[in-house]
């Protein structure tokens, strides 16, 4: 490695050296996204242990057992053919997390390698990715992921596929930005001095410049993408029946508010506190990435 290479590279090697230890100890510091953590952590461990535990059925009916309050045999109660709802919560709380991870997940991966090529190269290929982020932009988030979700047919991962592509020029613009502010330091010009290939430098120094508000924005992007699969199961274009889900359940639950309210109580409460805790633990992440804070 040259000497001009080793200068070019010191600015990402200290930053990555410092920023875990310090981004670390702000987090712990701050009691909002601990309670954020703790909330993700709670739900996401009933939902990978929910075969292990001992659980009725979440899909048996009982015609003996219909709209039954909480009880001793029944801790949140039945639904409207006797299905015990804390079986189906808990299952169901694989649905919607996977929902919001996956979505997210197909969204970063589309829309940051857009967002990276978009602010590097400028041009004509910023201006043709820009006005194409733009349209989608301009259409409501729920109502696009609902339009794509109808055209690709009701089921789960056609959800998550179309809460993804809604949620993916999110973060085009967002990682467009943050690469037009990386791409004029002078470590960036010292890459291009020696020659380095431009994928080199957007892998190896453009791009974990920008991973921290990326990151930021893709806890934030759960939440939503979580309201936006219950929504989907909601209306009947998510999780099908009688596979348990939030949404699903709270679609069963409206016919029965003033004769059963636990049905639609448990289930929205659980989709509350999960997009709390994933709002709580991206404004704790906000705070601990951003290196203009002490």
């Amino acid at each position: 490695m040259t000497a001009i290479d080793q200068v070019a590279a010191a600015p990402v090697a200290s930053a990555e050296q410092r920023a875990p230890s310090r981004a670390w100890r702000k987090l712990r510091a701050n009691k909002g996204a601990l309670v954020g953590l703790a909330i993700i952590a709670f739900f996401a461990i009933l939902a990978i242990i929910a075969p292990l535990l001992p659980l009725p059925d979440p899909n048996a009916t009982s015609w003996s057992a219909i709209r039954k309050a909480p009880s001793a045999a029944h801790w949140l109660g039945t639904d409207d053919i006797g299905r015990d709802i804390l079986s189906r919560m808990i299952w169901g709380a694989q649905a919607s997390l996977m929902a919001g991870v996956f979505s997210v997940a197909i969204a970063v991966v589309i829309g940051v390698p857009f967002g990276l090529v978009s602010g590097y190269f400028g041009g004509w290929v910023d201006m043709v990715i820009s006005r194409i982020t733009e349209a989608f932009l301009a259409m409501p988030f729920l109502i696009t992921a609902i339009a794509l979700a109808a055209f690709l047919g009701p089921s789960l991962t056609n959800a998550m596929i179309a809460i993804g592509l809604s949620a993916m020029p999110i973060f085009v613009r967002l990682t467009r930005g943050q690469v037009l502010a990386v791409k004029t330091e002078e470590y960036i010009e010292g890459a291009r001095s020696i020659g380095l290939r431009h994928f080199s430098i957007i892998t190896r120094y453009i791009l974990p410049n920008v991973l921290a508000p990326i990151l930021v924005q893709a806890t934030l992007t759960i939440a939503t993408a979580i309201i936006a699969e219950a929504s989907l199961s909601f209306l009947g274009l998510g999780q099908q029946p009688p596979a348990p889900s939030w949404g699903s359940m709270l679609n069963v639950a409206k016919n029965f508010l003033s004769q059963a309210p636990w049905m639609a109580m448990w289930p929205g409460i659980a989709i509350f506190l999960v997009v709390i805790g994933f709002n709580l633990l991206g404004d704790g992440l906000r705070d601990a990435l951003d290196p203009r804070e002490a």
